[in-house]
């Protein structure tokens, strides 16, 4: 299998288009898709990757759905996976969370995503390579997802941290994507957003600046991380930059969706 780390250059892609052990996974917008994409990448939808249903979208989706998904893809086990979106990260974090749910860990978000790529002059096109349909039969694994009663029983726990991915509005109870507003009592937040350099195409912060903002936020070295947004679209990139900077990480797929529509869950604001 070719061996590729967990955080890729476009360069370094480039230089794997047409490597057969490798698939790329384009999450982009559809209509972004249709217009330009990395050559030979298989399109999924990011609402595929989600139950959609009210009042916790962010859910699963039935193993039949996933299991069509990635069969449209031509997925098999021995592939390294490279993923991207347009958007810097979110839906591509979310895609590999996925693959840790169906233990398939070989795996690669690419840097700045379709941004970085294309403004650094590696090759796009319109056109869609077919693939062949795969026979797949998948294994979910329990382990990367937080329920709610993993996220109850957390609470007040100092070695495991409830990472919000929201906008600090959200997380301060001003605005609020539910029925309720404010956060988990104890989280630490810290905005997807922040994780991405702008004037960089929006790639991660180098390493070493990473660390220094998560730290910042209140996620000590050495801590078991659970994150969460609203429908777990933004906690995808924090969830890949917590096991990028080594942390154990779960993410919440019900997210605020499920806990500030819930009547008893407690929620902690501004005030």
């Amino acid at each position: 299998m070719t061996a590729l780390p967990l955080l890729l250059e476009p360069a370094a892609l480039a230089a794997h288009l047409d490597d057969p052990d490798i698939l790329i996974v384009d999450l982009c917008q559809s209509s972004t898709w249709q217009q330009l994409h990395i050559p030979g990448a298989q399109h999924i939808d990011p609402a595929e990757l989600t139950r959609g249903t009210p009042p916790a979208p962010g859910k699963l989706p039935e193993l039949a759905q996933l299991e069509q998904v990635f069969a449209r893809t031509g997925y098999r086990r021995g592939q390294h996976i490279v993923a991207y979106d347009d958007e810097g990260g979110g839906w591509a974090g979310r895609f590999l969370w996925t693959l840790d749910v169906i233990g398939h860990d070989a795996y690669s978000l690419l840097d700045g995503g379709l941004h970085s790529w294309h403004k650094e002059g590696h090759p796009v096109t319109d056109a869609i390579r077919r693939v062949e349909p795969s026979q797949v039969k998948l294994t979910l694994h329990p382990e990367p997802i937080a329920d709610i009663e993993t996220v109850m029983a957390a609470l007040g726990q100092r070695d495991i941290t409830i990472w919000d991915a929201r906008s600090k509005e959200e997380y301060l109870g001003l605005r609020s994507g539910s029925a309720r507003a404010g956060h988990i009592p104890g989280a630490v937040n810290l905005d997807w957003l922040q994780l991405m350099d702008r004037e960089r195409n929006l790639r991660l912060w180098p390493l070493d600046e990473l660390r220094r903002k998560v730290t910042a936020a209140g996620i000590e070295p050495g801590q078991r991380i659970i994150t969460h947004c609203q429908t777990h679209h933004r906690s995808g990139l924090t969830y890949f930059a917590a096991k990028l900077l080594g942390h154990r990480v779960q993410a919440y797929p019900g997210s605020w969706g499920e806990w500030g529509n819930l009547s008893d869950t407690p929620i902690a604001t501004l005030a």
